[in-house]
């Protein structure tokens, strides 16, 4: 119960931005430090971030409600803006719903509804929350946490679920990758879906920070955990991948078709739309194999993608495929599509709805990127070329049967009658999805067949990257005067990385419930400081509280993290 009610006393915690290091308090007595680390070692807090996921309705149709009724398998409670207002008996239902700005509570018995202006909380003491009728997988939905009823200015409101990150994945890799694929790949998958949940976004919402759909990652709630996925997640707790202090953009998909793609080809930029965007230089193109060239050439491509060469990601059925369309056929799928796709600015020119498509000549690939995928081709007609850009637009512009193309990793075969009429289209593919950085198929075989860790994994496919705790700052400013962190350690590995911008002389951290003190030995020269904490940790789950010395006065801070896993010699494996 203290942690559930401990969740309502953070309902505005939402992670983010660090506060400003430049701002200054005044310096507080060691006494009341002293309290404040006895507090913070004691204190039954959560043992990671709290997040807020926004709940769909079933098959996601919105998140905005105006009425639902929930239950809860242990004791609920109720509370209106953390005021408790109501306590009711394991499945009890409980129907809200929302009119003109206020909240009425409904239970059976009860002639008259709890009318509060809230926002309202519910929790279950010792037990799961759920909505009447929701389904995830086939199952009534079941929630760890806590559910707000959190207005909207249109009269509605969103179902949010808050909830501790570590239970939240335990949701998610289930949903995400396919269990069989052993522990090794859920291991990878939990790092990959903790680095996107922790990592800052401009959020949907200003309710809540993700949602439960593929528009951020697929969270299906307790009722849909399974032991393996849960062991993958409490066995890489804490654990993110970071480049250069960022924790980083972990794309993944379902197969890279034995080499990925270096982001800069594969997405636009957010917020300029520029496309190729701009690198980033831990999701590089690579192949599977050492000695495979790039397929940045027809020639290339079409041997590579017409042939099934050894790669991680060779038992997935989308490894390799085909399609073909009829010159007519294809002709009207693009008079379609090409309108669709003009909408997202990489149609050039613009095809509107209602045009119609002269006869088709060719499918002609201007550019591709290094792992064969298309970057610019060419719809050419009788009497005009469309150019299309960028791997998402490629594929939803060649429908079959309605259906998009698996991946932009493609040859096209144009086929001509003998008065040079285009007569068909045939295609050559492989992989399905984006193909930038972690083939989930790939990262399956490799650990389940290959025996190959998590790490080794992750860092075969995202290039340069530290696993570690996700960075922080301690400074003298109030808010940020301790820093707790949680990580399982596999091998008794662990080393605090300083960034010692302000030259201060020394860490205090608390490993494990005893305290240490670790000169720092700042200088002027060499930034970063390294302390092996390797001794002081234990196999399995750490905590380690980091303090600032406030000794060391205002306008001083230290930025950190615990690096868990050496870097790889190589990041080759096969």
């Amino acid at each position: 119960m203290k942690k559930l009610l401990y969740l309502i006393t953070i309902l505005s915690f939402i992670f983010g931005t660090e506060p400003s290091v430049a701002q200054v308090v005044p310096q507080i007595p060691a006494s009341t430090l002293q309290a404040a680390r006895e507090a913070a070692v004691t204190q039954n807090m959560p043992s990671s971030e709290v997040i807020r996921v926004g709940i769909g309705t079933q098959n996601f149709g919105t998140y905005q409600y105006k009425e639902i009724t929930v239950f809860g398998t242990g004791d609920t409670q109720i509370y209106d803006n953390r005021l408790l207002i109501g306590n009711y008996p394991p499945n009890q239902e409980i129907k809200i719903s929302y009119t003109n700005g206020m909240f009425n509570i409904y239970t059976e018995g009860n002639m008259f509804p709890e009318r509060v202006e809230g926002p309202v909380q519910i929790t279950s003491n010792f037990g799961l929350l759920g909505v009447t009728g929701l389904k995830r997988a086939g199952k009534q939905a079941l929630y760890h946490g806590a559910f707000e009823l959190a207005k909207n200015s249109n009269g509605t409101f969103n179902l949010v679920n808050m909830i501790e990150v570590e239970d939240y994945l335990k949701g998610v890799v289930p949903n995400e990758m396919p269990v069989h694929f052993g522990l090794e790949a859920l291991k990878a998958q939990s790092v990959a879906a903790r680095n996107y949940v922790l990592s800052p976004r401009v959020k949907s919402s200003p309710n809540y920070d993700v949602v439960d759909s593929v528009a951020s990652q697929v969270y299906f709630g307790a009722n849909t955990e399974k032991e393996l996925s849960n062991q993958a997640v409490e066995e890489t707790e804490g654990i993110v991948a970071i480049y250069n202090w960022d924790l980083i953009l972990a794309q993944y998909s379902s197969t890279a078709g034995g080499y990925t793609e270096s982001f800069a080809n594969a997405f636009s930029d957010p917020k300029t739309k520029e496309f190729p965007s701009d690198d980033k230089p831990y999701l590089q193109a690579r192949p599977d194999i050492i000695g495979q060239t790039p397929l940045n050439s027809e020639e290339a491509a079409s041997a590579y993608y017409k042939s099934k060469p050894d790669a991680y990601d060779i038992r997935s059925p989308y490894f390799r495929w085909e399609r073909e369309w009829s010159a007519d056929e294809l002709k009207n799928a693009l008079e379609t599509t090409l309108a669709a796709q003009s909408a997202t600015g990489f149609v050039h020119p613009v095809f509107k709805k209602g045009d119609k498509l002269d006869d088709i000549t060719e499918l002609k690939v201007i550019r591709r990127g290094d792992s064969g995928k298309i970057i610019e081709m060419e719809v050419v007609t009788r009497s005009q070329k469309y150019k299309i850009f960028k791997e998402l637009v490629v594929r939803r512009l060649l429908t079959k049967d309605g259906k998009a193309l698996p991946s932009a990793n493609v040859v096209f075969e144009n086929n001509y009658d003998e008065e040079g009429n285009l007569l068909s289209v045939h295609a050559y593919g492989g992989g399905f999805g984006h193909g930038v950085g972690m083939s989930q198929y790939g990262a399956g075989f490799m650990g389940s067949e290959m025996h190959i860790p998590y790490e080794k994994i992750l860092q075969h496919y995202y290039t340069g990257i530290t696993l570690s705790t996700k960075p922080s700052i301690i400074s003298s400013n109030s808010e940020q005067q301790s820093v707790t962190q949680h990580f399982y350690a596999k091998d008794k590995y662990a080393k605090v990385i300083v960034d010692n911008k302000f030259m201060v002389s020394k860490l205090i951290a608390n490993i494990n419930g005893k305290e240490y003190t670790f000169e720092l030995n700042p200088n002027i020269l060499k930034r970063n400081a390294e302390i092996d904490i390797s001794k002081y940790i234990k196999k399995g789950k750490n905590t380690v509280i980091f303090y600032y010395p406030v000794d060391e006065g205002d306008k001083k801070a230290l930025r950190l993290y615990v690096e868990l896993v050496k870097k790889a010699d190589s990041d080759y494996i096969w």
